[in-house]
């Protein structure tokens, strides 16, 4: 019997003694990244948040950058999974110096920056100040629709390769715009996120409901100019993490609209993701499921996370196939927590909880590391694990 089916039998018959010692565990971990990124940022003032490990040192990033806001995140999770204020108190410690960030329209990642820090101290604390700062935020994030493309604008860097790129990363921030809906009643939102959802739907996905990467727009047609990589191994290859992305993205937009065509498509994203003949066993996959090399290629354990805490969304939102999605999600989230993926309390993790995350292969960075995305929805499926019904 391997050491993934040992762990996902205790798993099965001591889940709350389970999850409570992994939560002790999780809790050093986090006193340690405290103290490292105290640390670090004495000598870089401007960093405020950890991203990663890059030849054994802590990798801080400033407000800017689009993981900024994974940290705090991953800090008022933890406060959820522990009750613990001294949790909340660092979390808004590491939520507020975001603030800035809800004036930056230079960027397309106002959900993964403000709705992961400020959106889940909000839903915690019911701090007013937060629930401003969400919606400037989100008032931010729609300057970049384009109404001839139908879509939200990602990047505004490689102007060489792309006119008007968008990547599948994007759906995550439509969340922070569903919101902003519901508590300003101010339709714009509504409709250029259900915009961004429908143009994608059509266009970045194959008939097997794989997606590509990058797709490029022509700024005043909005006819599709070029199907595109970035972060995977070929333009026509399935990047393991942008299928988590569109995943969890399109199980968002139905909880939030009731369109069925996004359940539809979420649940065929699904399919495509766990019956993949190319899915390890353990069930956290290649960096991409077509690498010619595998299985002599490295891991990603941020999508795994990411599909972890997506499939436990669709529980919910398809009562029917609840057990099915619940039990992936489960065994997911079983292996993370082995000793394959779960990093030692020592100083060669730096604070971090997983390891085996891959960022971007074909550009040399994040290479079989721990990132901390993958922290955080690793805490966010346990906290969903903790709370399903």
């Amino acid at each position: 019997m391997n050491k993934y089916v040992v762990f996902f039998s205790l798993l099965c018959f001591s889940g709350a003694a389970q999850q409570a010692s992994l939560i002790t565990k999780i809790e050093s971990q986090m006193d340690y990244a405290l103290r490292e990124s105290s640390r670090v940022a004495s000598r870089n003032s401007d960093k405020v948040s950890p991203r990663t490990v890059r030849n054994d040192s802590l990798i801080l990033v400033a407000s800017k950058d689009w993981c900024s806001g994974f940290f705090p995140g991953g800090l008022w999770y933890l406060y959820e999974l522990t009750g613990n204020k001294k949790w909340a108190a660092q979390a808004e410690n590491y939520t507020l110096p975001l603030e800035k960030e809800k004036m930056n329209a230079g960027t397309h990642d106002m959900g993964f920056k403000m709705f992961t820090s400020f959106g889940n101290g909000l839903r915690l604390t019911n701090n007013s100040t937060y629930r401003d700062i969400l919606i400037q935020s989100a008032r931010t994030n729609i300057k970049r629709f384009n109404p001839n493309t139908g879509v939200i604008r990602s990047w505004d860097h490689s102007r060489d390769k792309w006119a008007n790129p968008v990547i599948i990363d994007n759906m995550m921030n439509l969340e922070l715009l569903f919101w902003a809906f519901k508590e300003t009643k101010d339709s714009a939102f509504y409709k250029v996120a259900v915009s961004h959802a429908n143009t994608t739907m059509k266009n970045h996905f194959r008939p097997d409901f794989s997606s590509y990467h990058v797709l490029d727009y022509d700024v005043q047609t909005g006819a599709v100019v070029k199907k595109n990589t970035h972060q995977g191994y070929a333009h026509a290859s399935a990047w393991a993490r942008g299928q988590a992305w569109a995943l969890y993205g399109y199980a968002v937009c139905y909880r939030e609209t009731g369109k069925k065509e996004y359940l539809k498509l979420a649940e065929n994203i699904a399919q495509y993701i766990l019956n993949h003949p190319r899915l390890p066993s353990d069930l956290v996959p290649y960096w991409d499921f077509d690498d010619p090399k595998i299985p002599h290629v490295p891991r990603d354990a941020s999508a795994a996370a990411i599909t972890a805490s997506a499939l436990y969304e669709l529980a919910n939102l398809q009562p029917y196939k609840k057990n099915y999605y619940q039990g992936f999600a489960d065994k997911i989230l079983a292996s993370l927590s082995s000793t394959d993926y779960l990093a030692p309390v020592a100083s060669s993790s730096h604070g971090f909880l997983l390891n085996h995350s891959t960022g971007g292969l074909p550009n040399g960075f994040e290479i079989d590391a721990p990132i901390v995305y993958a922290d955080y929805y690793f805490l966010e499926a346990l906290v969903r694990q903790k709370n399903k019904k």
